[in-house]
């Protein structure tokens, strides 16, 4: 037996291409050859994703102390809710809050405590409630999120602009302002 690299992506398109072809599955198959199976092969290749180097978050305490075992805990994306339906859904929230249409509390558990005091400062301060048009996101750590969401109010577009941090199992909305 050799000792040669495999390229994974490339046995990959193999075993697609002979799962896509008009030949018989049957002709491949021999007990030596079912070893490197399309199963054994994405197995590993999900091994090698998840044993990847990470780099976590230092959660924003916006400079509270914490006791010892009290302290935010970084958690994982992987761990976490789909962040485009969750970006969306807050946003919303916040917009209904601006518009003094949503009650401010439904979020407490959703913002970090400085943002909810500001969120609870601005209750009310738009008109109308804003039309949101576009989601950009940008996840430049695991566990960390920074959306800008379009928002149209009348004949004005506007942007706010939304970081989540994934902080004991759930994501936590650490900034939150409109521009």
């Amino acid at each position: 037996m050799t000792t040669e690299l495999i390229n994974f992506s490339t046995l990959i398109r193999n075993d697609l291409h002979l799962i896509s072809s008009t030949e018989d599955p049957a002709m491949w198959s021999h007990p030596v050859l079912d070893l490197f199976g399309k199963e054994n092969v994405v197995q590993e290749v999900q091994e090698k994703v998840v044993h990847r180097a990470r780099l976590y978050l230092v959660p924003t305490t916006f400079g509270e102390e914490f006791d010892d075992g009290d302290e935010p805990i970084p958690t994982s994306a992987l761990d976490l809710p789909d962040i485009h339906i969750w970006t969306m859904k807050f946003a919303v929230s916040v917009v209904e809050i601006w518009a003094g249409r949503r009650q401010p509390a439904q979020l407490i558990s959703h913002c970090h405590r400085f943002i909810y005091l500001q969120l609870l400062k601005s209750v009310g301060s738009q008109k109308e409630i804003g039309r949101i048009r576009t989601i950009h996101q940008n996840q430049p750590l695991d566990g960390i999120c920074e959306s800008t969401v379009t928002v149209r109010y009348g004949d004005r577009l506007r942007a706010l602009v939304i970081r989540f941090e994934g902080v004991n199992e759930k994501w936590l909305c650490t900034e939150l302002k409109l521009l």
